[in-house]
């Protein structure tokens, strides 16, 4: 009997009882070495098991430590109900992996390595130090003591499923053939291809009848067609405290605050990401899809009117706006972007349009800028445990299943637990159950 332990905190707590003999050790490849990957490859380890993790890249975990470039955000301490309502229609199949590893748990997971945490005003949890590097480096310590072997530089290209999985591989030295009692898929999206993330299990999967769902940008940018001043006077500039709203399918406003950027080619940032799949697939169905901005979401129109009820006198409309409202730069200039000279002075379309300042937008930005992605192995190709129904023994994990979240801790929350639950998947078919 081996016990399997992960630490959480001060603690180890055990998470499953194996039947597996130590000593005949089964032989278990993980194939990416993102968040997933990697708990993957701590789980199993635990159990007693021989792991060979490989990676495409020299090192592991490169777009991990990208995402901490502004702030290592792990997760989110909201309430669970409402953490699990970030998934949206794939909830139902997220949630038990979630359940299993809960925000909480990854916490403490965190702390078992000696980072400390704390939770920011916005809910969102970090590393006190809010750095990736630290983290990435304590892990990877404790996973090659406990004997997980990192294969760097090896490149998938092919399965085989015979009585055993057989994998292919590019190496440096040449290709090779794996054979592995069985094998995690932790592949990662299309997104950040110089970071490993390129998408191109996609096929392979595929050419085994495996069913995929086209991979999409989630939490992306999309393009607009600025005016040539606009977008040379205004890229990079935020428009903070402004409140965005657009109307769904079911005729339902959907209505958002907080911050975005203008870029050169339209516009990114915070809420705009928090509406992206909505907007995404807006765009899909009916070519383009207008974003309403309330500009001043802390004034009503009335308010507006009252203010300007005095008229501008010999001041320029420029000054009028920044005197009267306090509203300059990329705001006011976004009002001219939208308004014609006639319509800036008429006070009242003035008005409606700081409340509703409509933008057109005509694309997203491609997929490979896109912070995550959508699409990927269906749910409906995969067993409970996440093992591929018609490759036996081939689980996936992580960016590679067919979910998507919002930013704030939502996507490396469910990578983190989407790896555990599928180690335990092996474990569960190696003990026969």
């Amino acid at each position: 009997m081996v016990n399997i332990f992960i630490l959480y905190g001060d603690t180890n707590i055990p998470l499953i009882q194996s039947t597996l003999d130590n000593k005949s050790a089964k032989k278990i490849a993980v194939i990416g070495g993102g968040p997933s990957g990697l708990m993957a490859a701590e789980i199993l380890i635990g159990a007693g098991l021989k792991v060979d993790l490989y990676d495409a890249m020299p090192s592991v975990g490169r777009k991990f430590l990208m995402a901490g470039k502004g702030g290592m955000n792990i997760s989110h301490a909201e309430p669970f109900a409402q953490f699990l309502s970030r998934y949206g229609e794939r909830r139902d199949c997220i949630e038990p992996f979630l359940t299993q590893f809960t925000p909480e748990d990854l916490r403490n997971w965190v702390h078992g390595l000696g980072i400390g945490t704390f939770i920011g005003s916005s809910g969102r949890v970090f590393p006190c130090d809010m750095k990736a590097a630290p983290l990435l480096r304590a892990w990877l310590h404790r996973l090659r003591l406990a004997g997980v072997h990192f294969k760097m530089r090896h490149q998938w290209i092919g399965i085989r499923n015979d009585k055993q999985p057989k994998l292919e591989f590019i190496t440096p030295e040449g290709n090779i053939t794996v054979t592995c009692d069985a094998v995690i898929l932790a592949l990662g999206g299309g997104t950040w291809k110089q970071l490993g993330s390129t998408g191109a299990w996609v096929t392979l999967l595929e050419h085994q009848g495996v069913q995929v769902a086209s991979l999409k940008p989630s939490n992306c940018g999309f393009d607009v067609d600025w005016s040539e001043y606009f977008r040379l006077k205004f890229a990079g500039s935020p428009l903070k405290s402004v409140s965005v709203s657009i109307m769904n399918a079911e005729g339902v406003c959907i209505r958002q605050q907080g911050e975005f950027v203008i870029t050169e080619n339209g516009l990114e940032g915070g809420v705009i990401y928090s509406l992206s799949a909505l907007l995404r697939e807006e765009i899909y169905k009916l070519g383009s899809v207008t974003l309403y901005v309330d500009l001043l979401p802390n004034l009503t129109a009335n308010d507006l009117i009252h203010k300007f009820s005095k008229g501008k006198g010999k001041s320029s409309m420029a000054n009028y706006l920044r005197k009267t409202i306090g509203m300059e730069g990329v705001k006011s200039a976004l009002l001219r972007e939208h308004l014609s000279i006639t319509e800036f002075n008429d006070t009242k379309q003035l008005c409606a349009t700081i409340k509703n300042c409509p933008i057109k937008l005509r694309a997203t930005r491609p997929l490979d800028e896109a912070i995550s992605s959508a699409g990927g192995v269906t749910f409906e190709a995969l067993n409970e445990h996440l093992m591929i129904k018609t490759l036996p023994g081939v689980f996936c994990a992580g960016e590679m299943l067919d979910w998507e979240a919002p930013t704030g801790g939502y996507l490396l929350t469910a990578c983190f637990a989407s790896g555990k639950a599928a180690a335990l998947g092996v474990l569960h078919r190696l003990n026969g159950s």
